[in-house]
């Protein structure tokens, strides 16, 4: 985190509409399909096939793409527990755009080995024991001139998650809810964004409860510090930057903010591998997991659940499905 917040500004409907476009020039739309056994009407979106396995790269496509726009010779640099320094990495190499990204020491061993693969123009830095002192040391390292892009506080991150959104409209008839994981928020502001004009759709927010820095912040109207605790969901772990515009955004955009805890959260992911056949992240089935604790009541027209990643090791998985029923 910073002590002082940078000047981000918020992202626009034209933001969204601009990173459609970039995001279908450079990915396909990611599946959908029925999950009657969560309810009638209940669909998930698929972003476990995203070419990093997470909807994170749907941001860094659009964020390393306008940084080529402003300035051809730029440079990024980013923080991340995983996800979204694989999205950058995949946008950086893609675009040809050099990319420098800060993990933390306690980053998934799976995400830190598929980001020390890309090589080229993409460094790793580990750096810190948890994600907050990866991220300040990250803006040090951007301070002499890179592009820092923030994994949520970013209005063209946050613009390339709503384009999941923009892609539901096609795909999905009668929209009528949206469930979805809350690290830092730019996910859920992003989608909240997309669906802020468009009547009886709503947007739900599901935090680890181990880390619920956005509820938090949004509920004291200000980013506030909260003590974590151990979460399965790492990518959803943290606290967040001050003055990051997501919590704007969710305060005036989400329907609400959900939290589920660690046995919920392992429940939801033996239910996506023996229902679906899925291998989804923890952090990825934290809307399952609100829709089987009864925390979100889905609408019979149409809900859909994101799950959002499934880069998770082998070892964590065979845990997880080895536990309790």
């Amino acid at each position: 985190m910073t002590t002082a917040p940078r000047p981000v500004r918020e992202p626009t409907a034209q933001d969204v509409l601009r990173a459609g476009e970039i995001v279908r020039r450079h990915l396909e739309p990611t599946p959908v399909v029925a999950s009657p056994n969560l309810g009638p009407g209940v669909l998930l979106k698929l972003e476990t096939f995203q070419p990093t396995g997470s909807f994170k790269v749907r941001g860094g496509i659009v964020a390393v793409a306008n940084v080529l726009g402003d300035d051809p010779a730029g440079r990024v640099v980013t923080a991340s527990a995983g996800n979204h320094g694989l999205g950058v990495a995949y946008a950086a190499r893609a675009l040809g755009v050099p990319a420098t990204i800060v993990l933390p020491e306690n980053a998934s061993r799976a995400k830190r080995s598929a980001l020390e693969e890309f090589g080229g123009g993409v460094s790793v830095v580990v750096h810190g024991p948890t994600y907050d002192e990866a991220e300040s040391y990250a803006l040090e390292l951007a301070a002499d001139g890179a592009r820092f892009v923030s994994a949520y506080n970013d209005p063209d991150v946050i613009a390339g998650q709503a384009t999941i959104a923009s892609e539901l409209f096609d795909q999905v008839s009668g929209l009528r809810g949206i469930v979805a994981p809350v690290g830092g928020g730019g996910l859920v502001s992003g989608l909240a964004l997309a669906v802020a004009q468009r009547e009886g759709t709503d947007v739900y927010g599901v935090e680890a409860d181990a880390s619920p820095a956005v509820s938090a912040s949004v509920e004291a109207g200000h980013v506030v510090e909260i003590h974590e605790e151990p979460t399965i969901a790492d990518g959803l772990a943290g606290n967040i930057e001050a003055g990051s515009v997501t919590i704007g955004l969710i305060a005036r955009h989400v329907r609400a903010l959900i939290r589920v805890d660690e046995n919920a959260i392992r429940r939801a992911v033996r239910f996506l591998a023996s229902e679906h056949g899925l291998i989804v992240e923890p952090s990825g089935a934290v809307g399952v997991a609100a829709l089987l604790c009864g925390l979100v009541q889905p609408v019979t027209d149409a809900t859909v659940i994101v799950i959002s990643g499934r880069n998770v090791t082998a070892g964590l998985m065979a845990e997880i499905l080895a536990g309790e029923p």
